[in-house]
């Protein structure tokens, strides 16, 4: 697999922690069904994750696993456009995590932003275990597997995505020093043809020499163009414009989503722990239910009280669900006293229902052959592993692991 390829690849995962909620489906789901139809994507439940904070509570794993399976499908994930698995499906994850392991500096795993922050937290569990530190080399080797070039994150992933980078930059920098590999760069060199050689010469040496970062990127896109070269001559040249050895491991790059933030029914981040969050799959009942309950502006004591829709937590998700004419219907019937909180909610309980019946008529249709759900993800994890073992095949063989 080439460099070229890697950016057209997508590596992504969810733990699975139970049913999932609004805030899965528009911060996460519905940027993966736009996704799977421009990327080659690979979507994976990382089971072993959940492990890496619940695993007092690994007998739910099954059945979390087999709801993600099942709200991913329903929210429109298709197995003929994207690759599903479940990452213990796949035990080659496990075994470039170990190899990585040797390679990564434990200050590098202590410094993971998230780190230091999730063990301040009061959460009751006791989170010094190795599988905690390692979680982010973990991540890094799910997505170094595949070679994913491309990773969709929040602004919070970030710090993990750049430790991906480092981890693949250190290993690059150890073992794509292959024999040779300065005369073997230069040989590819003289296959570009004159005018493409001294081309890629002078950019190059411009980088280089004087850090024209422009330079380097005009120079990966002349490389990428190039059909007269193999894959891995041009992987090396890849590597050689930098100064570095044969690019084994591309560095993947985040791509931020610009979804919205969904708060919670209490005004919070919605989620499963806070007991907050609306399911795909609740009911027409159970939405309503929970939006009329939701609290309201403090400040609209009594019916005849104005209020001010920023200071509400039903106003954000009329953000997201409402129409610009709904909104305005309800800023100015808030602050004017025009309208009650029941009578405000009532659109945005439709809205919410709308979207979820298409979903919930699908996710029925899972729920009900949960053998179609376990072939869709074992047919999954068999296309996964055929990408995961030729990437160790290189890897161990860069290593000295090769012994036939």
């Amino acid at each position: 697999m080439s460099l070229v390829d890697s950016e057209r690849r997508v590596l992504s995962g969810m733990r699975p922690s139970g049913r999932l909620h609004l805030g899965h489906y528009h911060g996460v789901l519905k940027n993966w069904v736009r996704l799977q139809h421009a990327y080659e994507c690979y979507f994976c439940i990382v089971d072993w994750h959940a492990l890496t904070t619940d695993y007092e509570q690994a007998g739910q794993l099954s059945q979390h696993v087999m709801d993600m399976a099942v709200d991913w499908l329903a929210a429109g994930i298709s197995p003929s456009s994207a690759t599903l698995f479940i990452q213990s499906q796949v035990p080659e994850h496990a075994e470039l995590h170990l190899l990585l392991s040797m390679i990564c500096p434990l200050s590098w795993l202590e410094r993971v932003p998230s780190y230091k922050e999730q063990q301040e937290q009061p959460r009751g569990k006791d989170l010094g275990t190795y599988g905690f530190l390692g979680y982010p080399l973990l991540q890094a080797a799910d997505i170094l597997l595949y070679r994913a070039g491309v990773v969709p994150v929040g602004a919070d992933q970030v710090a993990h995505i750049e430790f991906a980078r480092e981890v693949a930059r250190r290993f690059n920098h150890l073992y794509g020093r292959e024999p040779g590999f300065e005369d073997k760069a230069e040989a590819a060199i003289g296959k570009l043809g004159k005018k493409t050689a001294t081309l890629y010469n002078n950019l190059r040496k411009a980088f280089q020499q004087q850090g024209d970062v422009e330079a380097l990127e005009t120079a990966r896109a002349l490389l990428k163009e190039q059909q007269t070269i193999t894959l891995g001559d041009k992987e090396r040249l890849f590597g050689y414009l930098e100064g570095g050895g044969k690019v084994l491991l591309p560095e993947p790059q985040a791509l931020l989503s610009e979804a919205p933030k969904l708060s919670g029914l209490d005004g919070g981040k919605m989620s499963n722990s806070n007991g907050n969050a609306i399911f795909l799959r609740d009911s027409a009942i159970e939405v309503e239910e929970k939006i009329r309950r939701m609290p309201t502006d403090p400040a609209r004591v009594h019916r005849s009280d104005p209020g001010n829709p920023a200071h509400c937590p039903v106003w954000p998700l009329h953000q997201v669900y409402s129409s610009e004419q709904t909104c305005a219907w309800v800023q100015q019937g808030c602050q004017s006293a025009g309208i009650g909180c029941l009578e405000c909610k009532g659109p945005l309980i439709e809205a919410v229902q709308e979207e979820l019946k298409p979903l919930q008529v699908r996710a029925a249709d899972y729920q009900s052959d949960p053998d179609l759900v376990r072939r869709i993800l074992a047919e999954g994890a068999e296309r996964a592993r055929d990408e995961a073992r030729e990437t160790l095949a290189e890897v161990r063989l860069a290593m000295g692991m090769n012994y036939r």
